[in-house]
This record gives structure tokens, C-alpha cells and sequence, in this order.
């Protein structure tokens, strides 16, 4: 069966108020633009999630909430999950070993440094010196269940974000 993973960088954030926590800062102006546009992409692509994951942070959860709508997700049925905050790539692992066999597409939604070195050890076609914002790395693979994911060969099929002119 293929499985598809898109990992999604949570999209522009704010800087504004420096006293803000990190984990408490919103989107900026770019950021709520940038997020529903790159949902419309995924659609337009007719990449469409079965299960959507994101960190907890508010940037995260906004971005998640954005291209959820733009791809006509129930934002209801997001999961949150604490340990997707600045996170590590076995993580993100851990996270797909968790994912139930009757999802077919799964969307996470994280942060830097973490998503790129993730991204990066997908396959060896493929490499970013950084995700910037929003952007979306979408790898696809053969396997009956999801915790075969490490052992799957997986094939990157797409590498989009908001200033990429396509």
C-alpha cells in the first residue's frame, strides 16, 4: 500500500512582542497569507490528509488550522501533540510509529532545526540546507503499516514553499 508523509514548517511568525514566550508566539502577516496559500497547493496537487499532527505551539497550531481549511480538513480532528515543540528526528519517528494503518496520508506540522535534518534523511535525492517557512517536503513510500516507515524505501515527490515560483 502507499503511504504518503507531508512535513509542513510551521509558517511565518511574529517577533513583535519581545517578551512573548517562544511557544506562545503567533503568526505574523506573511505567516497568515503563507499558510492558507500553501494549503490551496496541496489541493490543487489533490494531496489531501487522512490524519493531520502538529506541535502544540500557537505558530503551529494556526498553520495547522490554515491548511487544514485550505484542504477541507476538520480542524476538530487535529491531534496536538507537546513533543513536536523543537523536537529532535526520531521524534518525528516515534510519532509515525504511533500513526494508525488506516491512514494513507499523514500531514505533521513542526519546527527548525529538527523537520530539516528529518526531511533530509529521507532519501538520498534529496536535500535542504534549511525548510523556510511553511514549506512542505512530501515523501511517499510502499508499506503495510506505518512503523515500517524506517525501513521503507521512500521516494521524495514534493518540495514546495511560499516564494517558489512553480
Amino acid at each position: 500500500m502507499e503511504r504518503r508523509l507531508v512535513m509542513i514548517r510551521h509558517a511565518k511568525s511574529s517577533w513583535a512582542n519581545p517578551l512573548q514566550s517562544d511557544f506562545e508566539r503567533p503568526l505574523n502577516d506573511r505567516g497568515e497569507r503563507d499558510a492558507p496559500m500553501m494549503g490551496e497547493r496541496l489541493k490543487a496537487r489533490n494531496i489531501i490528509p487522512d490524519l493531520i499532527i502538529s506541535s502544540k505551539a500557537k505558530r503551529a497550531k494556526q498553520t495547522a488550522k490554515k491548511i487544514a481549511a485550505a484542504v477541507g480538513y476538520d480542524a476538530e480532528n487535529i491531534i496536538w501533540l507537546d513533543k513536536l515543540y523543537h523536537c529532535i528526528p526520531s521524534v518525528f519517528e516515534e510519532t509515525i510509529y504511533e500513526t494508525h494503518n488506516r491512514v494513507k496520508t499523514l500531514f505533521i506540522v513542526a519546527h527548525n532545526p529538527g523537520i530539516t535534518e528529518f526531511v533530509n534523511e529521507l532519501s538520498d535525492q534529496f536535500h535542504t540546507d534549511q525548510m523556510p517557512t511553511c514549506a512542505m517536503v512530501g515523501a511517499s513510500f510502499e508499506a503495510e503499516e506505518w512503523n515500517q516507515f524506517n525501513s521503507a524505501r521512500k521516494t521524495v515527490f514534493l518540495y514546495d514553499y511560499p516564494k517558489n515560483v512553480t
